[in-house]
């Protein structure tokens, strides 16, 4: 549990009393925190997190660590309010609902900063049996979820969004040397440097198709240059949970992500996505793996769409649009931090 210290009992019965009679306030409106405490024992994650982030036996004396399944739900608060770690230091504190997820009182210690971000920075370099912790922590989720009764369903919604990361003034040598997979020597004499510096995001365009003008001539499509990583996910169409992942740099294709975000584990064999998965190469993996493509036709080049390839992408894009919720999520409250915790580099 959470460290806690004293304060004085008459106030505290009395702050206690105000945070009970607030927390079922907070149940009545619906709050989301106490949903996902019903639908997922956190209890679940405790072994792999005590592998992946092993701690001292306290021989050594010195002050107690936080427990590990209080920091990692610290870290999922972080996630999905798109958080600083000095911000959630600070929410933690502040906020009701986040003290009644982490099973906190008003008078119980919260971890600062830095300790979040130790944290943090241990989870995501960690492994587990080969296997990066993440990968790991998220298979226990996902099991979690069909034990709670929320069945990979309907088949799979296939997509991927770019998640923009800070740009950086790098020069020409620089951005060379890490294309190639060198560091700059000159980041190598300064440390502070290098630890401020994005070695793994990427640049790639987006283009953004202009509508025809009033009468019918056509306009410029919009290059649109970005900076960051690539979050790549599969749904499942009954529940909209995200059953598969994977992140990459921005310039990554998204079709060449396609294997790696199929399940087997869907009740459905059904694959929905947009143009940019369908070739050859991925509609023969599909077949050969029992998978039936839902995946949108290209228009043939210099060629109007036929009417009915047109009504049949139509039908499609009514199935594949609640990817397009979970992403708004993640863009919204949930920011950039997943793709980026996720990420590892190859090799």
């Amino acid at each position: 549990m959470a460290r806690s210290s004293n304060t004085f009992p008459a106030q505290h019965e009395r702050i206690r009393g105000v945070r009970d009679a607030e927390g079922g306030s907070l149940s009545a409106k619906g709050d989301a925190l106490e949903r996902l405490t019903r639908i997922v024992d956190f209890e679940l994650f405790r072994d792999d997190l005590a592998c992946a982030v092993p701690r001292s036996d306290g021989s050594k004396g010195g002050r107690p660590p936080f427990d590990l399944v209080f920091m990692f739900k610290v870290l999922i608060l972080q996630a999905s309010h798109s958080l600083s770690d000095e911000r959630t230091e600070f929410l933690i504190k502040d906020r009701l609902s986040f003290m009644r997820f982490l099973g906190l009182g008003l008078s119980d210690s919260v971890p600062d900063a830095n300790t979040i971000w130790t944290f943090r920075e241990a989870l995501t370099r960690a492994e587990i049996a080969g296997k990066p912790a993440i990968a790991v922590l998220f298979s226990a989720y996902d099991t979690a979820l069909r034990h709670a009764g929320f069945l990979a369903m309907g088949g799979l919604i296939v997509d991927a969004t770019v998640v923009a990361a800070p740009k950086q003034r790098n020069t020409e040598a620089e951005r060379a040397d890490l294309k190639a997979g060198r560091v700059p020597d000159a980041w190598k004499a300064k440390p502070a440097k290098l630890a401020q510096k994005d070695r793994d995001a990427r640049w790639t365009i987006k283009w953004s198709k202009a509508k025809p003008a009033e009468d019918g001539s056509k306009r410029i499509d919009l290059a649109v240059p970005a900076f960051g990583y690539k979050n790549h996910v599969g749904i499942d169409r009954r529940h909209g949970l995200i059953r598969t992942w994977t992140a990459t740099d921005a310039a990554r294709h998204d079709g060449a992500q396609l294997p790696s975000l199929l399940s087997k584990a869907n009740t459905a064999s059904d694959v929905w996505a947009d143009t940019a998965y369908r070739s050859k190469a991925n509609e023969a993996h599909l077949a050969g793996n029992g998978f039936r493509s839902r995946i949108h036709r290209k228009k043939p080049p210099g060629k109007p769409m036929a009417r009915n390839i047109a009504r049949t992408n139509g039908e499609k894009s009514k199935v594949r649009v609640a990817i397009e919720h979970v992403f708004a999520r993640q863009k919204g409250p949930m920011g950039s931090w997943c793709a980026r915790l996720a990420w590892r580099e190859p090799g």
